[in-house]
């Protein structure tokens, strides 16, 4: 592997962060990848935190609202997701206070009935589990999912949450 310097590292991070946002985390892997020390690696990120190349805000930010649009995912997905990328738990929260309740009721609850059409089971009750399930696996809030699922069933079922 051909050995760089600090100022051609520099350069590639510079590139790195300008296709798109990124965290700290992914610039610091990118920058082992490229054969840089711990010691530069930090002066580099440095240098790109000051120059607003990285800003973990402005990154949480645009994760939380394209993984809601795009992927479909509620708070609790990506809150772990931000969190395996090391992000500190605050900005975490400043990010996921920008979704709105209203704007993910609604995503929720359309998300809801189109599954309710493909859905099958051996009664009312087993696809109502499903459904919730679905939703739980993409990270929505159970309190959430009951009061969206609760228009689309003819009887009112109830869920333990804490199962």
């Amino acid at each position: 592997m051909k050995q760089r310097n600090e100022s051609e590292l520099l350069r590639l991070a510079a590139a790195y962060c300008s296709s798109c946002e990124r965290c700290i985390s992914e610039v610091r892997k990118k920058l082992a990848a490229a054969g840089s020390s711990p010691e530069a690696a930090g002066r580099i990120i440095s240098r790109l935190l000051e120059e607003k190349f990285v800003d973990e805000s402005r990154f949480c930010r645009s994760f939380a609202r394209d993984r809601f649009r795009f992927n479909g995912w509620g708070r609790i997905r990506i809150r772990y997701e931000l969190k395996q990328k090391g992000v500190a738990s605050h900005v975490i929260a400043e990010a996921l206070d920008e979704l709105d309740d209203e704007t993910c009721r609604s995503a929720l609850s359309e998300m809801l009935k189109t599954k309710k059409r493909t859905a099958t089971g051996r009664s009312e009750y087993d696809v109502f589990l499903k459904l919730y399930r679905f939703a739980r696996g993409r990270g929505f809030e159970g309190a959430l999912i009951s009061s969206c699922l609760k228009p689309l069933f003819s009887e009112v079922y109830e869920v333990d949450e804490d199962a």
